[in-house]
């Protein structure tokens, strides 16, 4: 265990530790920038055998501070020597000594060239991937991302499929139920789930309007985002579907729908038995008001975020609204009994 302090050796030791050239070099050089044995050996122009033999007899004493790294070994001025005027002393006389033999000026080129590599592979274009994949790291991100946000209680991922948008969630929320009426897709979630380590989510096999959902949701006060992810086009009354999603969320919590907009292709309807043809901006928005829901907005998302699949050559676009912080048909029957 290292001293905590230089007085904790006597104070003749001390001064016969600062009688060598070397060491008051090493003291300033070391209190100039936290270098390692290896740099400082350059910048003495010593051997690291050497330096590291000057450097232990400093750190017993208490005015190194002394740190490994790997296989490196990292030395800096302890902060306890930095108070001592005996040690202070000898740092000034070791930087004159430095400033004469230009080994001081040498500091930043030294810790310029462990930089070298980085830039030796980031100049390279190998590692680029594909810029039309997002990054396999982006749950990390948005778990660095999360405390940022307010209202991250619980989501509901409505429809999730083999849960891609959980990539999005599960990182962000502190709780997620994903809900879909086929147990296959349920197993692909599943697998995922296991594969990234969330242990926040939940994964429900029923409709998405089904009481086993509501009952889960509304035990814990509601959701304070519902995501439904190309998920509207397939159900047979999509203006339900809006209501029943909107019930699910606590007052001011906010519903987001990702779905096509108005397109001709039949193929789609083929391929992934899609029952509508999207929407217009004014039909998303009619259905959403229709289900009491506030501050309706619904914009385009451009192509290319959307990936590459069959579906991608189709316009998306992201309904977001919000539940009234007082419901509309509670609202509506205060009303009434007030004017009774």
């Amino acid at each position: 265990m290292e001293s905590s302090a230089p007085v904790a050796a006597a104070r003749w030791e001390l001064y016969r530790l600062l009688a060598e050239p070397v060491r008051l070099r090493l003291l300033a050089l070391a209190a100039d920038e936290e270098l390692a044995i290896g740099e400082l050996a350059d910048l003495l122009r010593e051997g690291q055998p050497n330096v590291s033999r000057h450097v232990a007899p400093l750190r017993k004493a208490g005015l190194l501070s002394v740190r490994k790294h790997g296989t490196r070994v990292l030395v800096r001025l302890s902060e306890a020597a930095e108070s001592d005027p005996v040690v202070a002393d000898g740092v000034a006389v070791g930087r004159t000594l430095c400033s004469a033999d230009g080994s001081l000026a040498r500091v930043a080129e030294v810790v310029a060239q462990r930089d070298e590599s980085a830039r030796a592979f980031f100049a390279s274009a190998s590692e680029a991937g594909d810029p039309s994949q997002l990054p396999l790291e982006l749950p990390a991100y948005l778990t660095a991302l999360a405390p940022l946000l307010r209202d991250r209680g619980l989501a509901v991922d409505a429809g999730c499929g083999s849960g891609a948008v959980l990539d999005v969630l599960a990182p962000v929320f502190k709780e997620v139920v994903a809900v879909d009426r086929e147990q296959v897709q349920l197993a692909l979630a599943s697998e995922r789930l296991k594969r990234r380590g969330y242990a926040n989510v939940t994964l429900l096999c029923d409709e998405f309007d089904g009481e086993a959902v509501r009952t889960l949701v509304h035990e814990r006060g509601g959701a304070d985002v519902v995501f439904a992810s190309r998920v509207l086009h397939h159900t047979p009354k999509p203006a339900a579907a809006i209501a029943a999603l909107g019930e699910l969320l606590k007052p001011d919590g906010a519903l987001v729908v990702v779905d096509y907009a108005t397109h001709e292709d039949e193929q789609l309807r083929e391929q992934q038995a899609d029952l509508w043809l999207g929407f217009s901006r004014e039909e998303l928005a009619a259905f959403a008001r229709r289900a009491g829901l506030v501050d309706v907005s619904v914009q385009p998302i451009a192509r290319g975020r959307c990936g590459t699949a069959a579906d991608s050559v189709v316009t998306w676009q992201c309904m977001v609204a919000r539940r009234a912080r007082v419901h509309a048909l509670s609202a509506h029957k205060a009303g009434s009994q007030g004017r009774r």
